[in-house]
């Protein structure tokens, strides 16, 4: 399962490379070689599916494809968002854990509606959407679980933030992609199969 899984994923990664392509400015083109997106793709849903199942493969595969948008435009478009709740609510049937994964989509997307409210400009709205699907992901596996992904996105954001000042990089003021450290934290719980 993993192998077959780590192929989707590869074969994946080219349709995400397009999609970001699609949404990208066209002023800085990903180079074909080498091909990370898609052996990142590959190792994420064959590693996301090995530890904690085959339905969450789904959200390790729109991840990396919000990631990788949002990393190159800034971007989390309601085209891959919105459409992706169903899916996972979905995937997350056969676990019988869906009425937890949609009260922690809805409790971390509240969180972060909160966050965005106090502070507009330090959020987009796309990141409040995603912050739901990190709790649906996430809240299946337990609350806990939701807690840890949602600190560890923080954590990693504001360490890349940290990084930044400290190689002169950027300043207070600098703005940066949050999405792919908010995806990277959930990632982070659910390889680790909380």
């Amino acid at each position: 399962m993993v192998a077959l899984m780590a192929l989707l994923g590869l074969l994946c990664g080219r349709a995400i490379r397009a999609l970001a392509d699609a949404y990208d400015d066209g002023v800085t083109p990903v180079p074909p070689w080498p091909p990370a997106i898609e052996v990142v793709c590959a190792a994420v849903t064959a590693l996301v599916a090995w530890r904690v199942g085959l339905p969450y493969a789904c959200f390790a595969v729109i991840g990396v494809a919000l990631a990788v948008v949002d990393w190159r435009t800034s971007l989390l478009p309601d085209a891959i968002t919105l459409p992706a709740y169903p899916i996972m609510a979905l995937a997350l049937v056969p676990t019988g854990e869906l009425p937890a994964a949609l009260a922690g989509g809805a409790a971390l997307a509240v969180v972060y509606g909160l966050l965005w409210f106090a502070r507009p400009y330090a959020m987009g709205l796309g990141d409040v959407k995603l912050a739901g699907l990190i709790g649906m992901a996430s809240a299946a596996l337990g609350w806990q679980a939701l807690v840890v992904a949602a600190f560890a996105g923080q954590l990693l954001g504001a360490l890349y933030a940290v990084a930044l000042l400290v190689t002169k990089r950027g300043t207070r003021h600098t703005e940066f992609p949050f999405g792919p450290f908010m995806l990277l934290g959930a990632f982070s719980v659910l390889c680790l199969g909380w």
